[in-house]
């Protein structure tokens, strides 16, 4: 094995272990977000005003002529997309990770239906990550990720790299592109491609899909990819989606659910940080808030899995709306609360009974209800151990079944006075 892919094999092998077992502590994100706005903050209300913004850091890899550059080409696709390039560390406001930073972003944006955000990715300084909201519907992931394995941006800098992430993009090929780029690289898949429906280890209790990326990252043979990437000339973190064992995808759930705890905690921080600076006299609501954040800290602290992690994001971003005045905000995704904020309400019926229910749902699952599809569900665990559904569990064992996280019940903050569920 040569050195160059031993020391690839090795980051690799770091970076998954840490995945792992890191955990961040919530005294450093608050000290990181202690001086005003939270960090998060900062960079949503900059993006008001302007669709990129680059941290100080950076400043020199994209001095204010790139920015203007490439605020100028994004306003000429006509696409709501956003660029944040800003270093990523363990331990800084987001853990130093990309879906964190993207997802609180997203959060601080509750205004804006559609998003397209690109990012720096949190393993490598020179590498971008794409998202998404409501749908993948300009296949953004794909096309940030191609931008980083084609030969004409084999030595480019962040801000190339970036304004060639943005035309991708626009062009709205980003699976097509992403293939081209990685045909030789032996069975690249793309990173949005979604595991074989017969597969049992992607499949859950009846019919219903369960979310997490982390088994993706996990299940990829570490040597096989390092030599790839290697004999590519840069390394690139990307996501594939092989079949996994039974031991392997319960790993992951658990990374997955040490990663969600992180970003709850920092979440709740920085929702107590705000509701001290509010103004009671400009902000009618925020003893709400108040309530929120007092009830978001108690279910974080009880907190059983991602049920209940999920929960403590719906307190929180009920909260932010209370400190922003914005009436009729949608709660979550009722099918599944870590899509985010709902974009519309629907009628829907559980199977099994006569009536319907109107729930709030993201454009993704509002598009496979259309398509007489099962929308992708959060699962939690019965009385016998199966895994069902959040909603399918009984009302008083349950409160996210009772609440549907905010779809059937509202206003949340008064959960703080209600157990979790049964103990």
């Amino acid at each position: 094995m040569s050195t160059d892919v031993k020391r690839v094999t090795t980051v690799l092998t770091a970076l998954l272990l840490a995945a792992l077992t890191t955990t961040t502590s919530p005294g450093a994100a608050w000290a990181a977000d202690s001086a005003g706005p939270s960090a998060g903050q900062r960079i949503a209300n900059a993006l008001r005003t302007s669709p990129v913004y680059v941290d100080e850091a950076y400043a020199d890899a994209v001095p204010p002529s790139r920015q203007r550059q490439l605020e100028r080409q994004i306003r000429r696709t006509g696409l709501p997309i956003k660029v944040v390039l800003r270093p990523l560390t363990k331990g800084d406001a987001f853990d130093g990770d990309s879906d964190v930073l993207a997802g609180t972003v997203r959060d601080r944006l509750p205004d804006q239906r559609e998003l397209v955000l690109i990012t720096t990715d949190d393993d490598f300084a020179d590498s971008l990550e794409g998202y998404e909201w409501p749908a993948d519907t300009h296949q953004t992931r794909d096309a940030v990720a191609a931008a980083g394995f084609l030969d004409e941006t084999r030595d480019a800098g962040l801000a190339d790299l970036t304004g060639k992430a943005v035309q991708l993009v626009a062009e709205g090929k980003g699976t097509q592109r992403y293939e081209e780029a990685t045909k030789d690289l032996g069975g690249s898949a793309s990173p949005s491609a979604t595991p074989d429906p017969d597969d049992s280890a992607a499949t859950s209790a009846a019919s219903y899909s369960g979310g997490s990326a982390w088994w993706l990252l996990i299940g990829v043979p570490v040597l096989a990819l390092a030599a790839a990437l290697a004999a590519r000339g840069g390394i690139r973190s990307r996501k594939t989606a092989p079949a996994v064992p039974q031991l392997v995808f319960a790993t992951a759930r658990a990374a997955d659910e040490a990663e969600l705890r992180r970003r709850a905690e920092a979440e709740v921080l920085a929702l107590g940080e705000a509701t001290q600076a509010a103004d009671l006299s400009t902000t009618p609501d925020l003893q709400h808030a108040l309530d929120a954040y007092a009830a978001a800290g108690t279910v974080l602290d009880e907190a059983r899995g991602l049920p209940d992690l999920a929960g403590v994001l719906a307190l929180v971003q009920e909260g932010r709306d209370a400190l922003t005045g914005t009436d009729g905000a949608l709660p979550r995704c009722f099918f599944h609360p870590l899509h985010g904020r709902a974009a519309l309400r629907t009628g829907w019926r559980p199977l099994g009974r006569r009536d319907r229910l109107d729930v709030a749902v993201c454009q993704e699952c509002a598009d496979a209800l259309r398509d007489r599809r099962a929308p992708e569900v959060l699962t939690d665990t019965d009385e016998d151990g199966r895994t069902v559904p959040y909603f399918e569990l009984p009302a008083e064992r349950s409160v996210w079944a009772a609440t549907g996280y905010g779809s059937l019940t509202a206003p949340l903050a008064g959960i703080n006075s209600r157990r979790i569920r049964a103990r």
